[in-house]
């Protein structure tokens, strides 16, 4: 339905211009070029494109901001102008003083996309399209859009608003304004006419709410691409909201704790979703489709909740304008978090000495992520005071930020060494707890008749778990979640047979005694989870976040059934217990797969990310942009992409983009046009 609506409102379009109707040919967000301009339709002469290169290159000399310009036939994949311009962004891994402005001549669409953290705010951008853009796209000069496009950031840059002198031409705008709208209305109401025909006739089946129609495949991607998305925008906004509660407190914060709770009950919903396509329980196709569809939309809302506050929080953070006094108290953390890696090494290799690796997998290369965290943000530290004596306050804000978050979650590192600490002793003493009732329904099944011989086979295997269980508990290194396991899948077997026999106040105590356990239990595998995910979430995917949500969702219905009704509130811990486990799996697959097999990030390494950090960095999703190269428009290779990508390069950390609060609206939106 939107292709054809799209092709439709082409037409008319083109008629009122003057222009004949032409066929739309879809274009995909494509990759930038070496150059600052890709004519994929060729509607540039050679000169005129070399003419464009060479005043978006004086554009970075006179500003320090680039500015690519694609020229496609139709949008698509997205379809919308915003969409696709801010995907093209995004996917060529563009920074905050860089700019896209995407022209699509068929489809007669354009949209000058920026970043919102970036120097030239939301309205110049949008003064630049109308004022500037649209009338050279009006009056069919190409080449005349970069020449105004680049000339409204050069007065935005110098202090302006980005828009032309006067209001020459507004009478004429105002007649072409009008005849859109009247087109537009006209079209409105054919296709309301249409899909009121159409639903009568019975269409309307489930999952039709995407259209074009998408594949299932595709569908499930995009649904899976969301969900990683979205996680990280609450991870990365509940980060922030912890650094602007400890400077502002409480009060000052609550309508941004308000946005990321619904934004956080959206997600998990959408998590549920995705635990029920990948339960194993076979799904219809219309299920399939509708609730991959759900996934998108509520991930869709939670984002838009969270950038519906973000330019509210970066107005309470304002670091850019208290640079000096943040980068001190950044500093001062850093020292904190830096002088705990050792303490963090220590621990962990006094643990090694006592657990089995796999006991400590989740932990077992912390400190070495910790330090690599800690030289990312001294980098980033070191950066900042260098912008700071230039009077540079903005780069000062953008490195700060990085560096903070860097530096949380070296903490965080280290304090997981800790927690696995005692989490192991809790697994040992719900071991040792469960070892002693093990023993009491071997001895209760033993006094039982058993003139079939049933309980035989199950008090003798019961019997080789408990004394293998004993036996590990007992030796030099121990693994007691794999002694949890065992101990707890023989439970499961002799209770089935014991049960019957313990009268109600004696099954009731022995149901309140398991639940407390397994509460226990599910706590840490939930928590460790967390913690390695958080730490790691640059590469792990939707299925490890998945089983995630759902543990979390599964422990939290076990500690509010406790009372009430511990029967379900035992089998909702025991399943939190097993989906943590299965997430605390996939994601090791995922961050194993992300370097390579090899030492790089994998237990025991020194760090993985070089001197700087940068690969860790990357792999905490403190960076998330495209890995690409800098030097003279785009080039490949190197880490140029995340300081801002290529045209002409920066110094170091310019142009960096941390993560912020907000969602996935992290550039601007205004709307574009049509010419």
């Amino acid at each position: 339905m939107r292709a054809r609506w799209a092709v439709g409102l082409v037409a008319a379009l083109s008629m009122v211009f003057g222009g004949a109707a032409m066929s739309a040919f879809a274009t995909a967000p494509p990759s930038l070029g070496a150059g600052y301009v890709l004519d994929d339709v060729n509607v540039l002469s050679s000169s005129d494109a070399a003419a464009a290169q060479t005043r978006l290159e004086q554009l970075k000399a006179d500003t320090g901001l680039d500015l690519w310009v694609v020229y496609v036939d139709t949008f698509t994949s997205p379809s919308d102008a915003a969409g696709w311009a801010n995907q093209v962004a995004t996917d060529n891994g563009l920074g905050p003083t860089q700019y896209l402005l995407a022209i699509a001549t068929e489809s007669r669409q354009f949209y000058l996309s920026g970043d919102s953290a970036g120097p030239v705010d939301e309205e110049a951008l949008g003064a630049i399209e109308q004022q500037r853009v649209q009338p050279a796209l009006q009056s069919g000069s190409w080449l005349g859009a970069v020449d105004a496009a680049a000339d409204g950031l050069t007065d935005a840059a110098s202090g302006g608003s980005g828009g032309a002198a006067g209001d020459a031409g507004g009478g004429a705008l105002t007649a072409v304004l009008v005849a859109v709208f009247v087109v537009v209305v006209i079209i409105l109401v054919i296709v309301l006419v249409t899909r009121s025909r159409r639903k009568k006739a019975g269409a309307g089946a489930p999952g039709a709410a995407i259209s074009p129609p998408v594949d299932l495949e595709e569908l499930g991607r995009q649904a899976s691409s969301a969900l990683v998305a979205t996680d990280d925008a609450v991870k990365t906004s509940e980060q922030e909201l912890g650094f602007a509660r400890a400077q502002f407190g409480d009060a000052a914060t609550g309508e941004f704790e308000q946005a990321i709770a619904s934004a956080k009950t959206d997600l998990n919903q959408a998590f549920t979703l995705k635990q029920q396509l990948d339960d194993g329980q076979e799904d219809t196709p219309e299920e399939s489709r509708a609730w991959n569809e759900q996934i998108i939309a509520l991930c869709a809302r939670a984002n838009d909740g969270l950038d519906d506050k973000a330019a509210a929080f970066d107005e309470l953070r304002k670091l850019e304008q208290n640079a000096p006094e943040a980068y001190a108290r950044v500093q001062a953390e850093r020292d904190t978090v830096a002088s705990a890696i050792d303490g963090a090494r220590a621990l962990l290799a006094q643990l090694g000495g006592a657990y089995t690796p796999n006991a400590l997998s989740t932990v077992a290369d912390n400190p070495a992520q910790a330090a690599d965290r800690v030289a990312f943000a001294d980098e980033r530290l070191t950066a900042a005071q260098a912008a700071i004596g230039a009077g540079n306050g903005g780069e000062a804000a953008v490195e700060i930020r990085a560096a903070e978050e860097a530096i949380s979650q070296a903490r965080l590192l280290e304090d997981a060494v800790a927690k696995m600490q005692n989490d192991l002793a809790g697994q040992e003493s719900g071991a040792e707890a469960l070892l002693t009732e093990l023993e009491s329904d071997i001895a209760t099944a033993s006094a039982l008749p058993d003139p079939q011989g049933a309980l035989a086979p199950v008090i003798a295997s019961t019997r080789q778990r408990v004394d293998a269980g004993r036996a590990a508990l007992a030796g030099p290194v121990k693994d007691p979640l794999a002694v949890l396991k065992s101990l707890e899948a023989a439970n499961a077997q002799i209770d089935g047979v014991v049960q019957g026999a313990r009268d109600a106040a004696a099954q009731a105590d022995r149901t309140r005694q398991m639940l407390g356990q397994s509460i226990l239990q599910a706590q840490a595998q939930v928590s460790a989870a967390e913690d390695y995910i958080t730490a790691r979430r640059g590469a792990v995917g939707a299925e490890a976040r998945t089983r995630l949500a759902e543990a979390g969702s599964s422990l939290v219905q076990a500690q509010q059934l406790q009372s009430s009704a511990p029967d379900q509130a035992l089998q909702q811990a025991q399943r939190a217990n097993q989906l943590a486990g299965q997430a605390i799996q996939y994601a090791q697959n995922d961050v194993g797969a992300f370097s390579g097999g090899g030492s790089m990030l994998g237990g025991g390494s020194t760090g993985g990310g070089g001197g700087n950090g940068m690969l860790g960095a990357v792999l905490g999703g403190i960076v998330i942009n495209s890995l690409l190269g800098g030097g003279g428009g785009r080039s490949s290779g190197g880490m140029g992409g995340i300081f801002g990508g290529g045209g002409g390069g920066r110094s170091s950390g310019g142009g960096m983009s941390p993560g912020s609060f907000g969602g996935g609206g992290t550039r601007s939106r205004r709307g574009g046009g049509r010419f």
